[in-house]
């Protein structure tokens, strides 16, 4: 499998995964006195993203500081809920799945294009030697 079809893949599938988080934000919302608002927020930022980053499966190179930001941002996130989760003893139990999102993280780090910014063109400019 070549490295730009690995990367399509895993735009959409985390692009889905993102997506996914609709019908817990609208839920969340529907029910105000029993859920956290700093999570409804986070939701919101991630769904947004995620469709984001399904539109940007057909031209990845096109998108690349896009895929940047996603796997950079989602590993901080990642990495400070590892270390609020091993100090708040209840909440051990999610530290597999951040193994998990850690993972993908790295894994779409590591397929983004490698430049940022697209190679710059030669504009052949007119001569003045014949004025």
């Amino acid at each position: 499998m070549s490295r730009k079809r690995a990367l399509k893949i895993l735009l959409a599938v985390v692009g889905l995964f993102f997506v996914a988080g609709t019908y817990p934000l609208i839920t969340s919302m529907l029910q105000p006195k029993q859920s956290d608002f700093p999570d409804q927020m986070l939701l919101s930022v991630y769904v947004t993203l995620g469709i984001f980053l399904l539109l940007a499966v057909r031209n990845p190179s096109a998108h690349r500081s896009l895929i940047a930001f996603t796997g950079w941002s989602s590993l901080a996130h990642a990495a400070v809920m590892a270390v609020q989760s091993i100090q708040i003893g209840s909440e051990r139990s999610e530290l597999p799945a951040l193994g998990v999102v850690g993972i993908l993280c790295v894994t779409l780090i590591a397929l983004t294009p490698a430049k940022l910014t697209p190679a710059k063109q030669l504009v052949e400019r007119p001569s003045t030697a014949g004025v």
